[in-house]
C-alpha cells in the first residue's frame, strides 16, 4: 500500500468512525437538555478526557507552538507553566460549588446558572450575548484545521475550510453532547499518543542539551522574560497574566459546563486528576516550537510552524509519510475536539437562554438549536475566509474578553454563598469586558492576556465595591 492510498484510507476510516459515534449519540439525544449536557451517565474519566481534549484544541496543537518558535522560553512558561497552574487551580476551586448549585437548579448552560444564582433574566441575557465572543475561537480552529487539510490533500485552504465545517457541524448537529463526548474520547486518545511521540522524537534536535540549544538561538530566546518580545517581557506578562487568564478561561461555556455532566460529588477528584494528567501530556506538543527553531527552520508564517516542522521532519522517507498522515489527522482531531464542544454549548445557550425565554417555545428547543448550528457554521466560515495574519491573537482578543467578563460573577457566585444583587454582577462583567477591549484595542496593550488580566482585576474591584455598598445600604 502506497503512502498516498494509506492517507486516504486512514482519513476515510476516521471519518466513518466519528460519524458512527455521532449516530450513537443521536439515538440518545431526545431534547435540549440531553443535547447540552447528556443524561449524567458519563464516567468521570471519560468527562476528564473529553474536557482535556476540549481545552487543548487547535490552539495548543497547531497555533501556540508558533508563539514559542518566535518568542522562545518566555512563551513556553506563559502557555506551559503558568497556564497549567491556572487550569488546575480553577478546577480545584470551582468544581464542587459549581456542580452543587448547577445540579440543584437543573442548569444546562452558563447563563442559566447565572440566572439561578443572581435571579435576573437581564443578567442571563447579557451573559448569553457576550458568550457569542466564543465565535473568535471557532475562527481560530477552522483556520488551523483548514491549514492541516490543505497540507494533507491537494485542495485550497478555502475549500478545506468548507469541508471541515461541513464535517464537524454534521456530526454535532445530530448527536449533540453524546457525539461530542464519544468523539472526544477517540480524538483525545489520539492526541495524547501523538503529543508524547512528537516530544520523544524531537529530543534529538537539542544537540548538546536544551539550555545550550536555547542559548544558541539567542540570549533573548533563552530568557524567561524576553526583552525583545512585545508579548512576554516581564513577570506579569509571562506568569501572572498566563495564570489569571487561563483560570478565567476555564469559565468558558464549552469547558465549565462539563462539570454539569458529573453525576455526584464523589466523581470530582477522578474528573479533576484525569483532566490535569491528560492535559500535561497534551502540553508536551508545545515543545514543537523549540524543535522547529533548533532544527534551523526559517518559517515566515507563525501559524504554520507546526505544519512546516512536521513536513520537514517526516516527509523524507516512506515510513515518515505514513506516520505524517496519522500525525496530521490527529492534529485535525485536536481542533475538532474543541470545535464540537463550542458548537454544542453555544447552540444550547442561544436557544436555552435567548430564544426560548423570548418565545416561550421550549418544546422546540432541540430543533431551534440545530437551526442555530447551521447559522453559526456560516458565520464562522465567513469570518475565517480571509483570516488575520495572526489568528491566535485574533481569537485571544475575543475569548479573553469573555473570560474578563465572566471571572468575577462566576467565581464569587460559587464561593460567596449569600444572595448577591444582580446589578453588582452586571457592573463587574461590563467593566471586565470593556476594560479588556479598551486596553487591547485602544491603549496599545498588545498581549491580550495582559489586558484581560488587568480587566479581571478591575472587575473584581468593582464586584467587591458593590458588595461593600450593598452591605452598607442594608446596615
Amino acid at each position: 500500500m502506497t503512502p498516498e492510498i494509506f492517507k486516504y484510507l486512514l482519513t476515510f476510516s476516521y471519518l466513518v468512525l466519528v460519524l458512527w459515534l455521532s449516530f450513537i449519540g443521536m439515538r440518545r439525544t431526545t431534547d435540549l437538555a440531553s443535547f447540552a449536557i447528556g443524561d449524567k451517565q458519563f464516567s468521570p474519566y471519560l468527562i476528564g478526557l473529553t474536557l482535556s481534549a476540549s481545552i487543548a484544541s487547535t490552539a495548543t496543537f497547531v497555533i501556540n507552538p508558533g508563539f514559542i518558535y518566535v518568542h522562545g522560553l518566555s512563551a513556553f512558561f506563559h502557555f506551559g507553566i503558568a497556564a497549567s497552574g491556572g487550569i488546575l487551580t480553577a478546577f480545584l476551586v470551582l468544581t464542587r460549588g459549581f456542580l452543587k448549585f448547577g445540579t440543584s437548579s437543573n442548569a444546562v448552560t452558563i447563563p442559566q446558572w447565572v440566572y439561578h444564582r443572581y435571579q435576573s433574566g437581564e443578567l442571563r441575557l447579557f451573559f448569553a450575548v457576550i458568550n457569542l465572543l466564543s465565535i473568535a475561537f471557532v475562527v481560530l480552529i477552522l483556520v488551523g484545521c483548514s491549514l492541516l487539510v490543505s497540507g494533507m490533500f491537494p485542495v485550497s485552504q478555502k475549500l478545506a475550510l468548507v469541508l471541515v465545517m461541513l464535517f464537524v457541524f454534521s456530526y454535532v448537529l445530530t448527536g449533540g453532547t453524546y457525539a461530542h463526548a464519544y468523539t472526544n474520547a477517540l480524538q483525545g486518545g489520539m492526541m495524547l499518543l501523538i503529543a508524547i511521540f512528537l516530544f520523544a522524537d524531537g529530543i534529538g534536535t537539542m544537540g548538546d542539551g536544551f539550555v545550550s540549544s536555547l542559548r544558541a538561538v539567542g540570549p533573548d530566546f533563552a530568557s524567561v522574560f524576553n526583552p525583545s518580545s512585545d508579548l512576554y517581557y516581564d513577570f506579569f506578562s509571562v506568569f501572572v497574566s498566563g495564570f489569571v487568564v487561563t483560570f478565567a478561561l476555564m469559565l468558558q461555556p464549552h469547558i465549565l459546563t462539563k462539570i454539569l455532566y458529573l453525576r455526584e460529588p464523589s466523581d470530582i477528584n477522578k474528573f479533576i486528576w484525569t483532566t490535569v494528567l491528560v492535559g500535561f501530556g497534551f502540553s508536551l506538543i508545545l515543545m514543537i516550537g523549540f524543535f522547529a527553531r533548533f532544527s534551523g527552520l526559517e518559517i515566515p508564517m507563525q501559524d504554520q510552524v507546526v505544519r512546516d516542522y512536521l513536513v520537514f521532519r517526516f516527509m523524507g522517507t516512506e515510513a515518515g509519510a505514513y506516520l505524517l498522515t496519522f500525525i496530521f489527522l490527529t492534529l485535525l482531531a485536536a481542533g475538532m475536539s474543541t470545535l464540537d464542544g463550542i458548537l454544542v454549548s453555544l447552540s444550547a445557550m442561544v436557544i436555552n437562554d435567548i430564544v426560548v425565554p423570548l418565545t416561550g417555545r421550549a418544546d422546540q428547543g432541540l430543533m431551534f438549536s440545530r437551526i442555530f448550528l447551521i447559522a453559526l457554521g456560516l458565520v464562522g466560515v465567513a469570518l475565517a475566509w480571509n483570516p488575520p495574519a495572526l489568528v491566535g491573537l485574533f481569537a485571544q482578543k475575543g475569548v479573553y474578553g469573555l473570560a474578563a467578563a465572566s471571572a468575577a460573577p462566576i467565581l464569587i457566585g460559587v464561593l460567596y454563598t449569600k444572595p448577591i444583587p444582580a446589578w453588582i454582577a452586571l457592573s463587574s462583567a461590563f467593566v471586565g469586558l470593556f476594560t479588556h477591549l479598551a486596553l487591547n484595542l485602544g491603549y496599545g496593550v498588545s498581549n491580550p492576556a495582559v489586558s484581560a488580566t488587568l480587566a479581571i482585576f478591575a472587575s473584581f474591584a468593582v464586584f467587591g465595591t458593590g458588595l461593600l455598598l450593598n452591605k452598607t445600604r442594608q446596615a
